[in-house]
């Protein structure tokens, strides 16, 4: 039987879409909380074992200065017994050291031309110690057990010899205690990361199990549904989700709402045109009586169609398709050609137009979507104000004071158009209100309209990144639009001047 010498292998093989292709090998634990748990201590112990290789560094090599620094001094002390007194002065002095050493961690060796010992507590001279003047650490054998020790040899007159030493099971103690150290470090840690991975683990599911039942629960169709907050940094992502859901049902009620006012006010011109169409039927006598009853049916058939035209602007236009068509609008010239055309309008009606308009700089937007939005207002305005009352059109730019070089400099950068009636305006709820698609004021319930005008007022609005702003007067009521100074786009990027 053949051997498949790449099956030890296969585990290393996983799958990116396609099972013929063998990737890198990957991390087998899916757990984003143990993940998390892991790199922790991993980092942790590692900071902890360089933590603890400097100091046990530090101190051995502080240790092993000490030593020396003790090796040097008392060296230099028996030199001068040496050159005061020779070898009986020098044999003396290190007998006195020897006994006077409690610790019995000093060693010496005195030794004449000739090797044999002189005085000293070691039983000759260490083959290892070659050069003078230089540092040596051997392991030596004392009395019934192994230890390290620091040497140093010097060359005394008359070809004697000195060996100045010192007992360092002191520094392998201590490396000793902080490697028993460092392993109970790492095993603690371990046990931490262990139980940290236990504990972020358990808070991942939570908070996923929170997501996932909310989750749940609104493709379920309980909207109302929430994440419950727990107090920890996981609220951050709760809010989100919640506010999104907020947004989500309010939008969903919007369309409740849009659908309920699309089928109350298409249901009575269908209604009346199919009657009117009816009677004709039935009861015409004349070719004229069934061209009357056509011409109403269609008035309200068109009546339908301007409501979905409506509609299908005010998507168009909150999709942000119509940015297509922004280039940079003269104001000045839009608000008098409008204001012409309206005030024969207000004529007839009995009204009086009054404007006010001061020079305002050009503004990059649709002049279209502009000149629908500043018809409506003036349409509603002519619609609800009383015979024999006055409008007013007002419009001036917005500026603030920036500071250039060491002067102040006035640069606008907005502009401000207001319609003005003194019709019955509105409450302060309706104002609320008067921007939703279909909504009309108690005190407009009696004239004719859709409820769409103020719906695609705003909607043109905030694709110019504006503000609609109404204002209940005494009497009647006031539409400001406040429109910002845009830059024209380029590359798909755009710059507003905030107001």
């Amino acid at each position: 039987m053949k051997k498949d010498k790449k099956a030890p292998r296969r585990w290393l093989q996983w799958r990116r879409g396609d099972a013929s292709k063998v990737g890198r090998w990957h991390w087998p634990i899916r757990s984003a909380g143990i993940n998390f748990a892991l790199g922790y201590g991993v980092l942790f112990l590692i900071s902890a074992t360089l933590f603890l290789s400097f100091i046990w560094w530090s101190s051995t090599n502080l240790l092993t200065q000490h030593v020396r620094a003790f090796i040097e001094t008392d060296a230099q002390e028996l030199t001068q017994r040496w050159n005061y007194g020779g070898p009986p002065a020098l044999s003396s002095a290190i007998t006195d050291r020897l006994e006077q050493n409690i610790d019995d961690d000093a060693l010496y060796l005195l030794i004449d031309r000739h090797g044999r010992r002189l005085a000293g507590n070691l039983p000759g001279w260490p083959v290892a110690i070659t050069k003078m003047d230089h540092f040596y650490e051997l392991t030596i054998r004392r009395y019934t057990f192994s230890t390290p020790a620091q040497f140093k040899a010097y060359h005394l007159t008359h070809g004697f010899k000195l060996i100045v030493g010192h007992d360092i099971r002191g520094r392998a103690l201590l490396s000793t205690v902080i490697t028993r150290t460092l392993i109970w470090c790492a095993v603690m840690i371990a046990l931490l990361a262990i139980g940290g991975a236990l504990v972020v683990r358990n808070l991942f599911r939570r908070i996923v199990g929170s997501i996932a039942r909310t989750a749940s629960a609104v493709a379920s169709g309980d909207l109302n549904h929430r994440i419950a907050l727990t107090g920890s940094e996981t609220d951050l992502v709760a809010e989100t989700v919640n506010t999104m859901l907020d947004r989500i049902n309010r939008l969903m009620e919007g369309v409740r709402q849009v659908s309920n006012a699309i089928a109350h006010d298409l249901r009575t011109p269908i209604t009346r045109a199919r009657n009117q169409l009816e009677e004709a039927l039935f009861s015409a006598s004349s070719p004229d009586e069934l061209r009357l009853a056509a011409e109403k049916a269609i008035g309200d058939l068109d009546h339908i169609t301007g409501i979905f035209e409506a509609l299908l602007r005010i998507a168009q236009i909150e999709a942000g398709a119509r940015r297509s068509a922004f280039t940079m609008v003269d104001l000045n010239q839009l608000l008098t050609n409008i204001a012409e055309l309206y005030e024969a309008s207000a004529e007839e009606a009995g009204l009086s137009l009054h404007m006010d308009i001061s020079p305002l700089p050009l503004l990059y937007g649709d002049e279209r979507m502009l000149q629908q939005a500043l018809a409506n207002l003036l349409d509603n305005a002519i619609k609800f104000s009383p015979p024999h009352s006055a409008l007013s059109l007002t419009a001036h730019p917005v500026t603030a004071i920036t500071p250039r070089g060491h002067t102040a400099h006035t640069a606008p950068t907005g502009i401000e158009i207001s319609v003005q009636d003194q019709g019955p305006g509105m409450n302060e709820a309706d104002i609320l209100r008067a921007h939703e698609r279909f909504f009309r004021a108690e005190s407009a319930r009696h004239t004719p309209g859709s409820g769409l005008g103020l719906s695609l007022v705003q909607a043109v609005t905030s694709l110019h990144h504006g503000r609609l702003t109404l204002t209940r007067m005494d009497p009647g009521l006031q539409v400001t639009l406040s429109l910002p100074l845009i830059q024209q786009e380029t590359d798909r990027t755009k710059t507003v001047v905030p107001l």
